[in-house]
């Protein structure tokens, strides 16, 4: 008989594309070019961010209609966001500096699509193929292209699967995120969020950081090359309620073993990497050996001066906290603590210094020392709040970010779409390993169930 897993493995409806339409900024705008900073070329030979919103739509919609403003909107939003429209290239006469460029004709592709595949597995906690959520999310076309979109209609066009790919490079979630919310306010007819601010002399570098991250020898090759979808890798999602982070956050400060701070992303991140460890853990590897998790912190605010929340640009920095694998896997509040404290320890450093640009070395240092080693990538952020991205035709019911799902060895983070403060996580494993992991996350529930306070 069959498992579960090998009838996933064996359904696999194809994604019939319908159309695709350029779609040019309205108004205009003038030649425009943006050069990269150093936060920003960090991410110039990763993979693109690719998300996908599921929609449920009321019975008798119109989807032509829906999908007329879709494109209409979008062209308004480009208008106020047009260097996504244009393209990453060498800077003219250089050998290292890169540049978004403008210039009028650019368009962003719109792709309509439709799918035979089930919106209601699809867009389900559990475990599904990956293979299944990639292609709802529209490829970058070659030539340095920063930005794709893609509607497709599932479920006899009831449903609709909103996918977003975007170019690292361009900016950051925080700057996509608007965006998203400008784009659905010029969808839905609701109050347009603040305009973008582009201007990247925001961003200094007295350091040198830009030469050490981009060298001069780097080929000048924007397109970015996506490997085939492992066809075994399953892709879950597990929600942490506001009553389990805050027990955790009880538990490590009741922990005899000190109480470093823990904010909820700490136990978030946390729980999450103990309990991944825990289910990658292999018999008789080294106790000494060491793993670490690397996660995203913004660095708008802690600049000096400030950079505004809604720059259009990368300003994140990265927060690597380093443990011993053996201490992580231990059964009990002995991983969690571990984890959460190396986290914890991890944010300080990343933040103790407002003047962030003078934290460079360590930076540096941290890297290297992260380079020989395992390691478990954070994407996503409680605080975009994906879950409220209306454009009209109502919240989506589930949001997936289709590019941690492409690779293990990722998490994906997002605010629960329940709105009660709790939390979703995401990750891609095989069968055996998302069997453990989904093992391991119900028992530390379940621990944090039983605990009735502070012990």
């Amino acid at each position: 008989m069959a498992t579960a897993h090998e009838h996933e493995h064996a359904r696999r409806p194809a994604v019939r594309v319908v159309d695709t339409i350029l779609v040019h900024p309205s108004p205009p705008s003038s030649e425009t070019s943006l050069s990269l900073t150093f936060y920003d070329v960090f991410w110039l030979r990763t993979l693109p961010v690719q998300r996908v919103f599921f929609y449920r739509l009321d019975a008798g919609t119109n989807v032509d209609v829906i999908l007329s403003n879709l494109r209409d909107s979008l062209s308004q939003a480009v208008g106020v966001f047009f260097p996504l429209a244009g393209r990453l290239r060498l800077a003219p006469g250089t050998s290292n500096r890169y540049e978004l460029h403008y210039r009028p004709g650019d368009a962003v592709a719109f792709t309509v699509a439709e799918s035979e595949d089930d919106f209601d597995s699809l867009a389900a906690d559990e475990p599904r193929a990956v293979s299944r959520l990639v292609p709802l999310a529209p490829p970058l076309p070659e030539g340095g292209v920063l930005l794709a979109l893609q509607a497709t209609m599932l479920n006899e066009r009831r449903c609709l699967a909103l996918g977003v790919t975007l170019h690292h490079a361009a900016c950051d979630g925080a700057g996509i995120t608007l965006f998203r919310r400008t784009w659905a306010a010029f969808c839905a007819g609701t109050q347009l969020p603040p305009e973008p601010v582009m201007d990247r002399t925001l961003i200094s570098d007295p350091t040198g950081l830009y030469d050490f991250i981009c060298p001069t020898d780097q080929e000048a090759n924007n397109s970015l090359k996506i490997l085939p979808v492992d066809e075994q890798l399953l892709f879950g999602t597990f929600v942490l309620s506001r009553a389990h982070v805050q027990r955790v956050k009880d538990l490590v400060a009741a922990s005899k073993h000190g109480s470093p701070r823990c904010s909820s992303l700490v136990a978030t991140l946390g729980l999450v990497w103990s309990c991944h460890q825990r289910a990658t853990n292999k018999p008789g590897g080294s106790g000494k050996s060491k793993t670490c998790l690397a996660f995203p912190v913004d660095h708008r605010s802690r600049l000096s001066p400030p950079v505004p929340d809604t720059y259009l640009g990368n300003c994140i920095g990265g927060a690597i906290a380093i443990a011993s694998r053996a201490e992580l896997a231990a059964a009990g509040a002995g991983g969690l603590f571990t984890a959460c404290a190396a986290v914890a320890a991890a944010v300080e450093e990343a933040t103790r210094d407002l003047q962030v640009l003078g934290a460079c070395d360590l930076w540096r240092q941290r890297v290297v020392e992260a380079a020989g080693m395992s390691v478990l990538s954070v994407a996503g952020s409680p605080r975009f709040g994906m879950y409220g991205l209306d454009f009209g035709f109502g919240r989506p019911a589930k949001m997936d970010i289709v590019s941690v799902a492409r690779i293990g060895g990722a998490v994906a983070v997002e605010g629960s779409r329940a709105g009660d403060g709790g939390v979703e996580v995401g990750l891609a494993l095989p069968p055996d390993g998302m069997d453990a992991f989904r093992r391991c996350f119900d028992e530390a529930i379940t621990g944090l169930d039983m605990d009735a306070g502070p012990q």
